[in-house]
This record gives C-alpha cells, structure tokens and sequence, in this order.
C-alpha cells in the first residue's frame, strides 16, 4: 500500500486535524459544507483513496457536496456569462480554498432517468455507434427475395464499361416511357427537341437488338410495325467502341451515363454488341420496394425518422395484454384458462379451438405455463382452420356498435408489445438492415457478455473493416468495461428505468470509462452498490485501471474489499451529524485498523464485529412462488419463511430482483390489494398469504419531496408536540391551535418565507443566494408563536433538537417519547427532528421509513417488509443497528425479505436463499435453501465462498 511520505501532519487540537501538502496533491482548506467542522485534508493525486464513515458522517459533503461541486463551478465560472445563465445555477461550497483541484466527474449513487425512452444502450452511447456502424456498413435486405439492396452510380457503370473485352460494341441508353395523355408521336418529337434521334428495340422475341438511325426519317408504315405493342424501346444516348479509354474518353462517357440515368428516371441500360443487355438503377429500390438508405436517424427510435410510427420509439401500445387474458397460468385450455371464452355464447370459440386441437396436436389438458413457445403461438394465432385468440378478438372488434363488446375490449386492454416493430422500437425500414444477417433490434436483445463474443468474430469485406475499424474499437472498449463492472447480464434494449441504483451507477462508470481521459478526478459514490463479493473484485480493476491512467480516484465506500486496495483511506465521524463532521483517521488500511480514534479500523482489525444471532428462528409458515419463469429464472419454485429474517443472495443478476420485485411483491400487491401492476410469469403464489395483512416495499427514495419534509413530521410525531403546544397557557389565551404551530398551513408560520426560514434571491447566471429571512429570522414562525415555550423552548428551538435530546425535554410526555423513540431505536438518535428530508442520505430515509413501522407496532397486523439492498450507504455500525431494528420488527410478529450483498446481514439472517450460479441466462437456478450455516457447505454457491 502506497504510503504518504509527502505530508506533515500536525495535532491542533482534540477536534481539527490539519494537513500541509508538500507536493501537487489535492489539498482542502477549512470545509464547513452541511455538518463538517471546518475540515482540512489532502487527497494524494493520481492514487486511489477511500472516504469511509458511518452514515451521516459527512462523506458526501466533502467529496460531491465540496470537492466535486468545486471542481464543476470553477468549470461553469470559466464560461461566458451568456453560457451561464444556461446552466444549473452553481452555489460556491463553504471552504476556505482547494488548490490543486482537477477536472472533475461525479458519479453518484441514483438512477439517473426515469424516463421509458432511455436504455442501456443509451446511457453506455454503444447504441450511437451502433447506429453509426449500420448506417455506414449495413446491407439492405429485401423481405421479399432475401436479396441485398443496392444503388448504381456513375463510377459503377464506368468500372462495368471498363472491364468489358477490347474492340466490343457498347450502347447507352435509357427507356422510353410514355406520359399521360400524349400519343406516341408527340412523345418521339419531344424525344427528337432533347437530340436523341436513334432508338433502340428487340426483334421479335429473340435478345437481338435493332438500331433505327433517324427517327424523322422513319416511314409511316415501319413507324405503326415498331411502336405496336412493343415494351422494349430505348433511346439512344451515345455509342463508343472500347479500347483503352484516356481522361477526355472518361468525362465523355461519364456525361453520357448522367444523362442517361437522368432521362431514364433513375435507370438507365447498357447494350453489348446487339444482345446482352445490363440494367443500372439509381433509385434505392428493389423487388417493387422503394427502401430508405441507412443513415444514423434512421435506427433512432428517438428521432421520428426512425421510430416506429405506431409505438413512437416506444415499443409498446395499448393493446391486448395476455396477462389479463390468461390471468391464472394454472389453468389448462379446457379448465378455462382464456378468461374470456366463457359464458353461453363466447364458450363457442374454446370448444372450436378444442375439436381442432386434435389436428393441430395441441394439449388440452395441460396448463398454459407448460406449454411450449409453439404451442403459445399456437393458442394465439390459431393454425388449420382453427382460430385462435387474436381472431376471437378482431371478430370482436369488428362488432363494436354493441356496448357489450365494447366493455369486454376494455377488460383486457393493457400495455402490450408493439404489434408493428414487434417491441423493437424502429419503422420497419431499419430493421431490413442487417451486418452478418442481424439488425438492430436483434443485436441489442443478446447479453453483452455475448455481444462482445458476436463482433470479435464478425466477417468483414476489407472495405468495410476499414470503415468500421474505428467504430469497432469503441463498441468492444464499451462492451469490455461493461462486463469488467459485473454487468455482462445486462442487454442493450433494458430500460434505464428498469435498474437497480448500483447498476444505473456502473454504466455511469462504464461511459466515463470509455472516453479514457487523464489527468482527472473522478469521485465515485458507493460503487459497489449491488454488487455481490465475486463482482467487487472486478470492480477493484477498473478502479486501478482508471487510477493508473493517471486519474485520481476517490471513492466513498464501506466495504473491506474495496478498502483493503485502496493506496489511501480518510474515514470520517466520529459519528454522524452534528456529531460528525470530522476527519478520526486517515493513511493506507494498515494505519487506519491500528489507529484507535477510527471506528472503522476497529470493524475492519475485529476489534467490534456484528456478531451472528447464537440460534436461529424456527418458522412453520411460508409463502411460495412456483414455476417462476420471468427473465432468466428457469421454472423456479421458491419458499419465503414467515416471520424470520430472510436474505435472498446470488451474484448480480443472478434473478433475485425479478423473483421479489416483479414476480411476488406485484403478485401479493394483487391478490390482497387489486393492484393492476404486471406479475411476472409464474404458475402460482401459494401459502399462507393469508396470514400477512399488508405488504411494505421498504426503498431508499427520499421521505419527502418537499424542503419542508423532515423525519418528525414522517413519523407522525409532530401531530403529538402541536398538540402538546396548543395546550400550553399562553396559547389558550390567544387562541392559537395545533395549526398555528405548523410551518406548512397560514396561520402561525411567518408569512415573509411561508415557512421556509429563508428567501431566495434568482441571480440568473450566477447561482441563487439563499437570505435569512429578515421578518422571522429563520425561525419559520411568527413572533407570537415563538413565545409560546415548553420547559423554556419554542417550537423552533424543539425541531433544532435532536432526536436524543428531545426524549430527554420531553420523558414526562409519554405519548411523544413513544413516538420519537423509534428513531433513536434504528440509530438516528443524532439527527435533528426538522432537518430537512433531502439533506438525509438513501440509508438515513430508510431507517426513518423503518422508525415509523416499529411505531406502528403490531397495530398495522402483520406486515411482510421487503428490503431492497437495505445497507446501501451503512457503515458497520450502521448495520448492526439495522439487524436491531429488524429483529424488533420481527419480534412484533412481522416477517423480513431482504436482497442483500452484504456478508454479515446474510451471516445474521434466519434462512438464506441463493440464486444463480452465474448471471443472466447462466442464472435464474435455485441453488441453495436454508440456514446461513449449511450455505458455508454448499460447493455450487458464490456466496458461501464470501461467508
């Protein structure tokens, strides 16, 4: 591990640790950005180095909030103010100074789209060289004949003139076409005004050509012999012998070529001697199809040139949804499985479909989630006379003068493939494009791990690996560092909207990555998000590789992994907010476990540890998901124990989202709720569904989407302190009510802010400055209210507690300690209860989300809480207050599902599900059930190597 030779380090005090570089490296002077305590530190350039902490600590706000936001205003400043005014407006941090800073690129922890047009393919930009690549090299291929598509030009005739033998005849012509309303004569005399006086026909049915040297000279009577019924007529344009053609010979030739293809309307013909006769055409068309050329737009599915005219690039439509039509998956065809062929008159089209059944070897009998693909399209499409579902459903259509029907359409319309670029997203023009007999749309359904292998091996003409060299060279340097960072299971065409944070982060990474720049800072939040330990090593090599072009590389992270690589960790606390906000330590990983103010080093050298449960909980109910079968899950039947802790694990993309995420939440949501979300196809849910009241998807979205949001109004223990106010003496003296003492309502909150605390001041191209509020103070309420105290605090002064102090001002308010204690139970005692919800990180929003179930109790009934990856942003000590919080959940008779990476949850969990082995079409296996101690044995998992 590099060690930092270069800097003296000098104690100031208990609390400020100041750091003086004796070299370039990145050096920060007094940072104060949100809880920081006027923090010094250098960060060694060009080496990898880690911020850790526990959460709150004031990782973020020295690295995005300060470094980063720095790096991006010193950038904005350097542009005009005209350029400015244009951009997010950009608020100087709270430092003193940051000197050698350099251009720098965030990469933070969130799904950056939510938008249905953004995909993988996008974000990455392979998908623009993709497009680029088949514009440039693709071959039109006719639907009709199979046959390529082509145009001719000039240099195409010439070369075609040119390789013809010595001393051969050659003629250039083009046809002769009759217009509208003119008769033959009128059209030869026009032919004669343009200076063509010779034609050219076939004799009779023979190749032989004839040649009529003068048309004003040709008699009455040979005239009507010639032109009656004859189809083969061409005018001649010019004559030449070949031999060996000089410059003056080839600009001639050329000239007459133009002109031929110009009066023959984009084609034009070439005799040789007085038989063969060879066709040129410079219109893009063939077989009686005109095509469009490829260009770029025309594979955008976000351009209206090349999106789908019906779905708009979207590449679904409001259609039939076959999960509304064949709801119960269960169900055989004679059992009734086609919702809507019942009832005394529909019935007719499922008993057509089963004495045709017999014909078409389709089995009756057998539930519609074991029926082949063949058999499906079967159902569907209907095949030797009988008709399917699609029939049944246009012969409905086509009676929808009658209300019935048009309530029946109405029951099973949804959101279903585009039934013209068949979810594709591109006219159908874009997909007769194809390099190696593939287009677009199909290039982008194939895993990248995948990809990679199909354009390594690509059969290339000379002329056209020239042309694509350079594209090639990006697409594969793309596709690499995609599966470097543990995404090869991932397809172009998946919707960004679709992914995990961790892996809307990595593609982040992934296109960063690709445009190889040096001599940058790259801060990088959490990138292990999601992934699995196998998959953190791969991670580690993309780090270095980025470190060792020269970048520096800061990364907030926890995890050990990660941490035992870095060349420099800074870990930062020693708790969280108010009380962190300091740097505890920092060097490479052997000083931080040996220094004893960092609380890391003592996770990290074994000194604390979060200690496995000593037995685990025994369970008697369960619900079951069978024969799932969404994505790359491969007919799974898989038990989730009741009231336990159980963690579902298995490398990314091994199918643990879509069989919690869309194929049993949705489907619980359904069955206890009537939610319409899409379930994932399975055969069944089963169990004791019964026994849970309500499900809870615990995610790490932001509690509020107003500033005004905070924790104590989410857990609803503000209504509690209002009411405590509006009781006090003074209050009932004026008057005042539980409303007056909210910030949200007119009434009580200042009316200068609304509530706010400041004003906003819009500097157009510089950024906004945030004011006092000069009325109030920034005290949010009026003066009268502010005079009404509790124990000698207002309302005010009671949201700046924090949660730890305020159960102390208020332990004789029973009914407010029991609603506040839940945040200090699930490790927030530190937090203020008015702090704004968008300064909470992702895994403080989730513990207060948390903190408002535990103070529930067993009052909501029995609630199933799904986690998704619930330890994003938690230090050690973080999570050992979260496995507290969840036993306590657990122990008020409420059941926990978790998709967790992380090795001490899955250590700590009651029963442990593992899928995989591998990702994508390589996973979706059940490869392990059971106790975290029976996972150690298992050969086949990923995972157990890990625990």
């Amino acid at each position: 591990m590099a060690k930092q030779k270069n800097t003296k380090v000098k104690d100031l005090d208990k609390n400020t640790m100041e750091t003086t570089p004796l070299n370039d490296d990145i050096f920060i002077k007094g940072a104060r950005t949100n809880n920081l305590k006027n923090v010094s530190v250098h960060i060694p350039r060009n080496k990898f180095t880690v911020v850790t902490g526990v959460s709150g600590s004031g990782k973020s706000s020295l690295t995005i909030d300060t470094l980063f936001a720095e790096g991006q205003r010193r950038y904005a400043e350097s542009l005009s103010s005209y350029a400015r005014q244009f951009m997010s407006r950009m608020n100087k941090p709270d430092v003193d100074y940051i000197k050698g800073l350099s251009p720098a690129i965030a990469i933070e922890q969130k799904v950056t789209t939510r938008t249905p047009r953004s995909t993988v393919g996008s974000m990455t930009e392979i998908y623009d060289y993709l497009r680029l690549l088949f514009a440039r090299i693709g071959k039109t291929i006719s639907p009709i004949s199979g046959n390529i598509v082509k145009k001719d030009d000039v240099t195409d005739v010439v070369h075609f003139i040119q390789n013809q033998e010595l001393g051969a005849k050659i003629f250039i012509l083009f046809k002769f076409k009759m217009q509208a309303n003119r008769d033959i004569r009128e059209e030869l005399n026009i032919l004669l005004q343009k200076g063509f006086a010779r034609i050219l026909f076939k004799k009779g049915t023979s190749s032989n050509t004839e040649i009529i040297e003068d048309l004003l000279e040709l008699p009455e009577k040979e005239f009507e012999k010639i032109f009656k019924g004859k189809q083969d007529i061409y005018a001649l344009v010019d004559r030449l012998v070949k031999k060996e053609l000089e410059e003056d010979d080839l600009h001639r030739l050329a000239d007459s070529i133009n002109t031929a293809f110009y009066e023959g309307d984009g084609e034009m013909q070439v005799v040789l001697g007085d038989t063969e006769i060879k066709n040129f055409s410079n219109k893009f068309e063939l077989d009686g199809i005109k095509f469009e050329e490829p260009v770029p737009n025309l594979f955008s599915f976000n351009n209206p040139y090349g999106a789908c005219p019906i779905c708009e690039g979207f590449g679904q439509v409001l259609g039939i949804d076959p999960d509304l039509v064949i709801p119960d998956k269960r169900l055989s065809l004679f059992e009734g499985a086609v919702a809507p062929w019942k009832g005394e008159k529909l019935v007719w089209w499922k008993d057509q479909f089963i004495k045709g059944a017999s014909k078409l070897k389709f089995p009756i009998h057998r539930p519609f989630a074991d029926l082949t693909e063949e058999q499906i399209q079967q159902l569907w499409n209907g095949s030797q006379g009988t008709l399917g579902i699609h029939a049944f459903f246009e012969d409905i259509q086509s009676h929808m003068y009658k209300i019935q029907n048009r309530v029946l359409l109405s029951r099973y319309r949804g959101r279903t493939d585009c039934y013209e670029c068949h979810g594709y997203r591109l006219r159908q023009e874009a997909l007769y494009v194809k390099i190696d007999n593939k287009h677009i749309g199909q290039l982008c359904e194939i895993p990248t791990e995948d990809l990679i292998l199909w354009f390594d091996n690509l059969p290339l003409s000379e002329n056209d690996a020239k042309i694509s060299v350079r594209l090639l060279t990006e697409i594969k340097q793309r596709l690499k560092t995609l599966i470097n960072v543990g995404l090869g299971y991932l397809t172009l065409n998946r919707l960004a909207n679709t992914l995990s944070g961790g892996e809307s982060q990595r593609i982040q990474l992934t296109r960063s990555l690709g445009s190889t720049l040096t001599d940058s800072l790259y801060i990088l939040d959490e990138p292990s998000i999601g992934l699995h330990s196998r998959d953190t090593e791969r991670l580690i090599h993309v780090l270095k590789e980025l470190r060792d072009l020269n970048n520096t590389v800061v990364v907030v992270e926890h995890d050990e992994m990660i941490m035992k690589e870095a060349d420099h960790i800074i870990d930062m606390g020693p708790l969280a907010a108010h009380l962190g906000g300091e740097v505890t330590a920092e060097g490479d990983f052997k000083s931080i476990v040996k220094n004893p103010n960092s609380l890391t080093g003592k996770y990290l050298s074994g000194k604390l540890q979060i200690e496995p449960p000593a037995k685990v909980r025994k369970w008697t109910k369960s619900i079951v998901v069978e024969g799932a079968r969404q994505n790359n899950l491969k007919n799974i039947t898989v038990e989730f124990p009741l009231n336990i802790l159980c963690a579902i694990s298995g490398v990314s993309g091994s199918g643990k989202t879509t069989l919690v995420k869309q194929i049993l939440y949705p489907g619980l949501m359904k069955m206890k709720e009537g939610t319409t979300d899409k379930v994932g196809f399975h055969k069944a849910i089963t169990g004791n569904i019964k026994d849970i009241d309500h499900i809870e998807m615990v995610d790490q979205n932001p509690i509020g989407k107003s500033s005004r949001s905070n924790p104590v109004t989410y857990i609803k223990a503000y209504d509690e302190i209002r009411g405590l106010f509006a009781k006090q003496a003074l209050s009932k003296i004026r008057g005042f009510q539980p409303k007056h003492f909210s910030f949200n309502v007119e009434g009580g909150r200042c009316d200068a802010c609304k509530g706010e605390g400041e004003q906003i001041v819009e500097m157009q191209f510089l950024a906004d400055v945030h004011l006092t509020c000069e009325v109030c103070g920034g005290k949010k309420f009026k003066e009268e209210v502010l005079e009404v105290q509790y124990k000698g605090k207002s309302i005010y002064d009671i949201l700046e507690l924090s949660v730890d102090e305020a159960l102390e001002h208020f332990k004789e308010e029973k009914n407010i300690v029991k609603a506040i204690q839940p945040l200090q139970d699930v490790g927030l005692g530190y937090i203020k209860l008015g702090q704004s919800s968008d300064t909470l990180s992702g895994g403080e929003a989730q513990r207060v989300k948390l903190a408002s179930f535990l103070g529930q109790g067993s009052k909501a009934g029995h609630i199933l809480f799904i986690f998704d990856e619930p330890t994003t942003g938690l230090h050690f000590n973080d999570i050992k207050k979260l496995l507290a919080s969840f036993n306590a959940l657990i122990h008020q008779g409420h059941s926990i599902l978790v998709i967790e990476h992380n090795t001490d949850v899955i250590r700590s969990a009651d029963w442990v599900i593992d899928l995989g082995p591998e990702a994508g079409k390589k996973g979706g296996n059940l490869v392990f059930a059971g106790t975290p101690t029976e996972l150690k044995k298992c050969k086949e998992s990923f995972t157990a190597k890990y625990i």
